[in-house]
C-alpha cells in the first residue's frame, strides 16, 4: 500500500512540474519581445569638403564616385577666413560626429591691391586647425595641383594667369581646352577632362604622378608653419589621398579607378 502511494505522489509530482513548464511557456509567449540595440555604425563615414569656388574645386572633387565614402562637396563662393566660418557654422548644423572629417580647400590667391590676403590665408588655415577643420590649399591657385598632373613643375613661382595657359598646352593633344565659356560657367572640370587627369602616363596614372609631384614639393617646404611663403606648394594631395584609402599599406598604384 505504501509503495502505491509512493507512486501516485511520483505522478502527481511529475504532473505539477510538467503543468508548470507549460504555463512558464505560456507566459513566455505571451510576454512582448525586447529588440536589442547594438553600437554598431554601419553608415558610410562622411566627408564635408567646402570649396572656394562654385565651379572648378567643386566639379573636380564631384567626380570621385567612392563607394566606401559618402562626401558632400558644397562651393560656397567664399575664401580664406570668410570660408572657414562658414564651413564652422555648416559642420554644426550637424550634431557633432556627424562628419567624420571636414575640409576646406582654398587658394593663396595674392592680390597686389590687397597686401592682407596672404597674410588672412595663414590665418584662416590657424583658424580651420584650431577647430580640427583640415585645410587642402593652393599657393597660388587650385590649377597648381592640376598642372602636377602633367608636369613636375617646381622652382620658380608661377602667377596664376599662366596657369590656364599651361593646362590648355597640356590639353590640347586631347581636345580639351580648359576655361572653355562656352556653357558660361567659367573655369569648370569636365568629365573629358577628369578622365585625363585619371588615364596614364608612362605606366602610371596622372593623378598618382600628382600625388607623389606635391607630397615630395610639400616635405621639402622649410617650414609648414608660414604656408604664405610657400609658393608653389598645394596640400591638395593630402585630401585625394583620403578620398581614395591611399596610405603606406594601399599605394596609388594599387587603387582601382
Amino acid at each position: 500500500m505504501k509503495m502505491k502511494n509512493k507512486k501516485s505522489i511520483e505522478e502527481l509530482s511529475r504532473e505539477k512540474h510538467r503543468k508548470q513548464l507549460q504555463e512558464a511557456k505560456r507566459r513566455k509567449k505571451e510576454e512582448p519581445i525586447v529588440e536589442r540595440t547594438f553600437n554598431i555604425r554601419d553608415e558610410k563615414p562622411k566627408l564635408l569638403i567646402t570649396c572656394e569656388g562654385k565651379n572648378t574645386e567643386k566639379d573636380y572633387f564631384c567626380k570621385f564616385k567612392i563607394s566606401s565614402l559618402e562626401l558632400k562637396v558644397v562651393g560656397l563662393g567664399d575664401n580664406t577666413l570668410s570660408l572657414v566660418n562658414k564651413t564652422i557654422a555648416l559642420r554644426d548644423q550637424k550634431e557633432p560626429g556627424y562628419y567624420e572629417e571636414v575640409w576646406c580647400v582654398f587658394d593663396a590667391d595674392p592680390k597686389p591691391d590687397n597686401p592682407n590676403q596672404l597674410m588672412n590665408f595663414d590665418q584662416a588655415i590657424f583658424l580651420a586647425n584650431k577647430n580640427n577643420i583640415k585645410v587642402a590649399y593652393s599657393h597660388q591657385a587650385f590649377e597648381y595641383w592640376l598642372l602636377l598632373h602633367f608636369n613636375d613643375y617646381q622652382g620658380e613661382p608661377m602667377n596664376r594667369n599662366l596657369y590656364k595657359k599651361a593646362l590648355n598646352k597640356f590639353l590640347k593633344p586631347f581636345g580639351l581646352k580648359y576655361d572653355d565659356n562656352s556653357d558660361k560657367r567659367g573655369k569648370s572640370i569636365s568629365n573629358a577632362f577628369f578622365d585625363v587627369l585619371l588615364s596614364c602616363e608612362n605606366g602610371k596614372r596622372r593623378i598618382c604622378h600628382a600625388i607623389e609631384r606635391a607630397e615630395r614639393i610639400f616635405n621639402k617646404l622649410e617650414s609648414h608653419k608660414n604656408p604664405a611663403i610657400n609658393e608653389s606648394s598645394t596640400t591638395v594631395f593630402l585630401l585625394v589621398k583620403r578620398i581614395l584609402g591611399i596610405d603606406k599599406d594601399n599605394p596609388c598604384t594599387e587603387i582601382k579607378f
